[in-house]
Parts: structure tokens; sequence; C-alpha cells
């Protein structure tokens, strides 16, 4: 009976499931596909046995019948019962739902979701992946249940899955392949991964032509031990007819039949099984969990690669505005021609150097005269200010798309975006202008404030607010005086004349103070455009939904299992007395043979089969005293 009480390998094992459910590999990065099947194959396994098996250690051995298509599994699995409980067929593929037989004194094990909880029962013959077949059959001996599985290699994805998941869930592998196929990938693909966690595993070498029995059985043997499976028993079985139930004669299966009874009737050899099989799961899951969690790394990794790629460009996009805004390079163009039309520059540039105090009466009064080009000033440098940005923007835009372009999981994350991230957001635009606009009603705010104080009042009232308001940013956009060249006798001299206006209201102390000022509220609101343009990168990749503390979770889990598995598996009730059991540690990659070494007797050399038909009896050398019939 299961306790109510975990231990602490049990506690272990399920945190270590609920650090690996969640985990998620979206990135294409290499092994990222394989590692996001090993989290769903560790996810499945504790589900489908490790827990399960460990709440309830004193449960019966569960041998899955697994093979390869045409194999003989449901006609062994039949002919091991003695009648027909599952369906064999010519027609592929042939099992679909999985069939378990089991004594009906075990029934209570089999009934609930105790292992495959994903699977209905049911106790008719149906063609559903997800429902688990029950037959009660008390010629198989308490302490034992067959279960037929899908085939390995069939052309239907969902029994080729399901067989992978009935295999996870097994005590003992009962692997059947035939004597024509005995060789191919996808079989050894399931032996090799058995061997990789010591399940322990039985073969069965079906449909031996008579001839062959003194040649291919040896090879099979060789081919095992070569590959991590010498400690594995071998049966080889004689091709020959069934009986009108489609039943192999009895001597073509009583190897197996005994050996199954064997161990269904030797308590300590049944428990012996299990527990390799179980400590070699667990310790598979402990070498894959380190796989995963570098693997989530990986991707974490790639993210912040991508994420800061995409702060460089848009850091890049607010530097550039910012230079560009202080340089003098706005001040060309429309600014430059509505600035002239708003001084009159022609005669005021030829005596800037000898008349500034005359060119400032000047200004005044052009200033208080024709309000329509302080307008239109006002209005060139927005639309000025508004091309730069949008254009640093577009810029930013193009960068980031080109660099993510360059790598595998920078393509996937801009295939996921639901908006085209290649160029800026539909709503820059007007993002902009806003914030153009926001900034000069500051200026002018701050102008307006600055002017209104007893020292300036009257001077100020005399230029007006926007007058004075664009003078100032004329002079932010040469605010660093990084100017050469022609540059320094026009767009400087634009800003040399509005700072000495600016000087002439406000002092020039004042005037450095309000330039400094406006130009940090300038920066200020274009980096705070630029970063909601940068938010949708950001916004892309939070959903992801990737953790760095899903990483250090998934290898604190991996070590805690590593930990409790050192103590010892749990016990049955009658063994409690005795303590725990411990199986020694697997080393990383290490193995242990599941159960004991038979040999194939071979047939002696040049031995006629005779006829066909004749039957020629399953072979078999096992450990004395293990041979017995099913009750």
């Amino acid at each position: 009976m299961a306790t109510t009480e975990r231990t602490p390998l049990e506690s272990a094992l399920a945190e270590l499931r609920a650090a690996v459910e969640p985990v998620r590999l979206p990135l294409p990065l290499p092994e990222a596909a394989e590692q996001q099947r090993a989290a769903q194959e560790i996810t499945s396994q504790l589900d489908d046995y490790v827990l399960p098996r460990l709440a309830t250690i004193d449960a019966p051995l569960l041998a899955v019948v697994g093979g390869s298509t045409g194999a003989g599994k449901s006609t062994l699995v039949n002919s091991l019962v003695g009648r027909r409980v599952t369906t064999p067929g010519v027609i592929r593929p042939t099992t679909r739902a999985p069939v378990l037989v089991h004594h009906s004194s075990d029934a209570h094990w089999f009934t609930d979701d105790r292992i495959l909880p994903g699977l209905a029962r049911s106790t008719g013959a149906r063609n559903d992946v997800h429902s688990l077949q029950l037959v009660v059959e008390d010629s198989i001996p308490p302490g034992l249940a067959l279960l037929d599985a899908p085939d390995i290699d069939s052309v239907v994805a969902e029994n080729r899955a399901l067989a992978a998941q009935l295999l996870a869930a097994a005590d003992l592998w009962l692997f059947v392949t035939s004597a024509a196929r005995y060789a191919d990938q996808v079989p050894w693909d399931f032996l090799h991964s058995a061997a990789e966690r010591s399940a322990a595993v039985a073969v069965v070498l079906d449909r031996v032509p008579p001839r062959a029995m003194a040649d291919v059985p040896p090879h099979l043997g060789q081919m095992m031990s070569e590959r991590g499976l010498a400690g594995s028993p071998l049966f080889a079985v004689p091709e020959t007819a069934v009986d009108a139930d489609g039943l192999l004669p009895v001597a073509a299966v009583q190897p197996i039949r005994g050996w199954l009874a064997a161990l269904a009737a030797d308590r300590s050899s049944r428990r012996q099984v299990v527990y390799r099989t179980l400590d070699g799961a667990i310790a598979s899951l402990t070498q894959r969990t380190p796989r995963l969690a570098t693997a989530l790394e990986d991707q974490l990794a790639m993210v912040t690669r991508l994420r800061e790629e995409a702060d460089h460009s848009y850091a890049e996009a607010v530097r550039s505005v910012a230079v560009q805004t202080a340089d003098g390079t706005l001040l060309r163009g429309e600014v430059l021609t509505r600035w002239h039309e708003f001084v009159g520059t022609g005669e005021f540039f030829r005596a800037l150097e000898q008349k500034i105090s005359w060119l400032r009466d000047r200004v005044t009064s052009a200033i208080k005269g024709e309000p329509p080009q302080v307008d239109n000033l006002k209005v060139a440098v927005e639309s000025g200010l508004e091309s730069l940005v949008r254009a640093e923007g577009d810029a930013a835009a193009e960068r980031v798309e080109g660099s993510w372009q360059a790598t595998a999981g920078g393509r996937a994350v801009l295939d996921r975006s639901r908006e085209d991230l290649s160029r800026s957001s539909v709503g820059f635009d007007r993002a902009v202008d806003r914030a153009i606009r926001d900034w000069q009603g500051a200026v002018l705010d701050l102008v307006a404030d600055e002017g209104m104080g007893k020292r300036s009042r009257a001077r100020f009232l005399a230029f007006g607010v926007n007058g004075i308001g664009v003078a100032l940013m004329i002079v932010v956009f040469a605010h660093t005086g990084g100017l050469v060249g022609a540059e320094v006798g026009v767009a400087g001299g634009t800003a040399v004349l509005a700072q000495k206006v600016l000087e002439a209201v406000f002092g020039d102390q004042a005037v450095r103070r309000l330039a400094e000022t406006a130009k940090v509220e300038l920066d200020a609101r274009m980096e705070a455009v630029m970063s909601a343009e940068l938010l949708r990168y950001h916004v892309v990749l939070e959903e992801l939904a990737l953790q760095a503390e899903d990483v250090q979770r998934l290898r604190r889990a991996g070590d805690a299992v590593t930990a409790a598995r050192a103590a010892g598996l749990p016990t049955g009730e009658d063994e409690r007395a005795a303590g725990p059991v411990r199986e020694p540690a697997l080393e990383q990659g290490g193995r242990r043979p599941a159960l004991e070494a038979p040999t194939v007797r071979q047939l002696p050399a040049g031995l006629d089969a005779g006829d066909p038909g004749e039957v020629v009896e399953a072979e078999l050398v096992e450990p004395p005293g293990l041979r017995r019939d099913l009750r």
C-alpha cells in the first residue's frame, strides 16, 4: 500500500518535476529541440513510472512488450497468456490501444491512475491511443502484468509516441524483434536508451527460421554485448505455424514463460528488477537535468544578447539626436531661412561684430512688430527636429532588425512578433510630434518664469515670450559650439545673434543656465520617445517567458535528487524492518547489468531443422533453478 507521507526521495523528485515541467526552449538553438523533448520525457517518466513506482513499491512487476512492426508482439503476448487477449493483424498499424493483462488479485493496482495517469481505463478493445485496456487473466501469476505496446516504428506518430511512453513506464522491457529486422536502427535506439539508464531488458528474437537458429541468435547476442546489453537475456523463438487461435506452440514460448514465472514467484528477484530499473531511471533523470539547465542557459544568453543589441541601437539613436541637437546641425535649411526672415538677416550679419547693440535694437523691433515670422520659425524648428528624431528612430529599428536577422534565435523572435519590428511603430511619428511640442511648451514656460523676475521683466515684455523662446531654442541647437568651417559663419552666427538677444534680456549666466536646462529637457523627452520604441523589443523577448531563476531551480532540484538517491530507495511493507535498499550510485554514463546474463544455446553445427513446419523449441540457457511454468 502507498504511504501518505512522502519520503525525501519522493519529495526531491516532485520538486524536480515542478522545475522541469514549465521549461520551454522556444529559440531554435543547437540542441534546443532535443532538450525540449528531454524535458517532456523527464516529466512523463516521473508521472508515468518513477513517482508512482516509488509510492507503490510493492505493486506487481510491469513487463512491457514492445518492438518493431511485424515482430509478433501481440502473438507473443497471446501465446504467453494462453489465449487471445490482444488482437494482432497484418494491416498496419496493428496494436493501437495498449492492452494490460494482470491477475485478478492485482486489479486494484491498475484500475486507478497509479501508473500512466494520462490513459483512460477500459475493459474492451478500443482503437484509441489515449486509453488502456485492462484484461483480467488468472493464468498470469500474481505479482506480474504484461502490457502489449504499439509498434515503436509505427507509421502513426501517436503510436510511436505511446510506445516510447509505455516502455519508459516499464519495470521490465520485453523487447521483441524479428530475425529479418533485428539490425534495424530504430530498435537499437530504444535498446541504447535502455542501456543508458540500466533498465531491465530481455530481448526476444522472434520468427527465426529453423535453419538460421545457429547463426542469427549468436550474432544478435554479440551486438547486444557490444552495445551495453551483455547482461540482458536473449530468447530465440523459431518461426513456426500458429494454431487455430493464433497462438504459438507451447514449446516455442516455454523458456520465456518460465523465466517470467520465476520473476513473479520470487519476490527477491522481482524486487531486484524493480529496484534496478527504478534506480537507473532516477540516475538518468539526474544526468539529463544538468543538460536541460545548460540548454535553458543558452536560451537566456541569446535573449540577453538580443536585448543588448536592441538597447545599443536605441542608445545610439538617443546619442545621435543629443549630438545633432547641439552641434548646429539643425541650424540649416528651413530653420535658417525662417530665422533670417525673423530678424532681417542681410544687414544684421554684415554688422554682427561691430554693432551688436544696434542689432539688438533691430531684433527688438522685429520681434515686437512681426509675430507671424515668430510662428513660422517655431514651426520650422519643430519640423526640423521631428525629421531628425524620426530618421534616427527608423535607423535604430533597421539596425535591430539587421542584427537579429543574423542569428537563428533573432529570426525566430522576429517571426513570433505580432508587430513589424523592422521599422518604427505606427504611433512613433505622433509620439515624436507630441514630445517636441511639449518640449517647446516647456521652453516657453521656462523663459516666461525667468522673464517675470523684477530685474528682467521690462525687457522680457518688450521682446515677447514666443520670440525669447525661439531664440533660446536656437541657442540650444548650437549648445556645444562644435561648428567648423563655413558653419561658423552661418549657423554659428545665427546662434551668436540669438544668444546676444537673450543676454540683453536675462544676462549671460542666466542664458547659460536656461540653455542647459532646455537641452536637458529636450534630451530627456527624446530618450523617453526612443525608450517607448525600444520597449517593443523588450516585450517580445519577455513573451518568451525565460527566467534565470528557472536554471538555478533545475540545478538545485537535480542536486537534491542526487543526494536523496544516495540514501537508498524506499522498501516494501514486508522489507521495512531490514531498512532501505541501497543501490550503488552510477557514475556519469555508468551502466549496470539489469539481470543475470544468460547465453544462447546454439543448435549443433550441421543440424537440419527438417520440414519447415516442424517446431523448433525456443533457446535459452539460464541460471539453474529459475525455470518454471506459468500456472
